[in-house]
């Protein structure tokens, strides 16, 4: 005889799950589609339904409620603030929902499928994730991606992104981060300026030197970072040239234009052939690591889980620690 007894419901006055249930279920879908799409006529298109059910759905939620959701005019419906309360608190509940359907239709129809959408800063994404995205997709052709290049950070709610690449680590615990390989930051020239100009044996010889700044996303021009004598320190030397694109820093680096401080992913094959060379690695900062982030989920969809899984193996599998092997043109001397 089975363990397992069915949940049995009361019904009428005796369950007020039951009694509320049609009334709160429409009312709530028509609620999040209208505050989704701005208004009950996109939401009743949305939904399948006239814009008379929608608002008559979401007035009987009100009245429920005993709440105004919506500011209504003649031309334009936005939530109250007792709206946006409800909505948000809402929000854990549709994404459980998704979540369940996404699962079921997972276990339902056999192999990951679906879409990803992916963020990564531009240098990592270019270096690092697209050329890995290929064999991805060889592996499980039912997954079509979208990678997003942006130097800003990951809003995975706003901009529905599922898994987003980063240089250090979120400090948020809604998000897991799990390490791909070390942050190395390295500062490098081409031979041709080495020959020239030297290489600086310390930090405090950059400012005799040509630099190359990189400026962030936000307009800020990021600083250079060092430890020196155990202790983390910033540095932001006058610059001869300053860029908002990591590709542009390295070619002027490579065209003998300067010093730059540039991520070991992006350099290491270069200083293993020789066409760069590095310096100041004694005072090299600590490792920040770049990471693969997600939402943290109970039940990771299935297509999430392969690609996490799939870009972790192949991105460590690229072996891009770059000190060992990386000696300065100065230091040979």
């Amino acid at each position: 005889m089975s363990d397992f007894a069915p949940r049995r419901f009361r019904s009428g006055a005796d369950d007020p799950i039951a009694s509320t249930f049609a009334t709160s279920f429409a009312g709530v879908v028509a609620f999040l589609a209208v505050a989704n799409e701005g208004s009950f006529a996109r939401a009743g298109d949305r939904l399948g339904i006239g814009r008379s059910s929608v608002s008559r759905n979401v007035q009987k939620l009100e009245a429920q409620l005993d709440t105004r959701l919506f500011l209504r005019t003649t031309r334009s419906t936005s939530l109250t603030r007792e709206g946006e309360l409800f909505y948000e608190n809402c929000q854990a509940g549709v994404e459980r929902i998704v979540q369940a359907l996404e699962e079921m239709r997972e276990l339902r129809n056999g192999p990951p499928r679906g879409q990803l959408r992916i963020h990564s800063t531009p240098g990592f994404g270019r270096r690092i994730v697209a050329p890995l995205l290929r064999g991805f997709r060889a592996s499980y052709p039912d997954i079509s991606l979208e990678l997003l290049l942006n130097d800003r950070p990951a809003d995975f709610t706003a901009e529905r992104i599922d898994v987003s690449f980063r240089d250090g680590r979120m400090e948020d615990s809604e998000i897991v981060a799990r390490q791909l390989i070390p942050m190395q930051m390295i500062v490098c020239a081409s031979p041709a300026y080495a020959r020239t100009h030297g290489l600086p044996r310390e930090v405090d010889e950059l400012p005799a030197h040509q630099c190359i700044n990189f400026r962030t996303a936000s307009g800020r021009v990021k600083e250079w970072e060092f430890k020196i004598g155990g202790v983390p320190q910033r540095r932001q030397p006058a610059a001869t040239h300053t860029f908002n694109d990591a590709e542009l820093i390295l070619q002027a680096v490579l065209d003998g234009q300067g010093l730059a401080q540039l991520p070991g992913y992006q350099v290491c094959d270069l200083l293993g052939d020789g066409r760069l060379v590095s310096c100041l690695a004694q005072h090299a900062p600590d490792d920040s690591g770049h990471y693969i982030c997600y939402l943290s989920r109970k039940h990771l969809p299935a297509r999430i889980r392969v690609f996490v899984d799939y870009m972790t193996e192949h991105t460590r599998a690229l072996d891009l620690d770059c000190f060992t092997p990386m000696t300065a043109l100065a230091e040979c001397a």
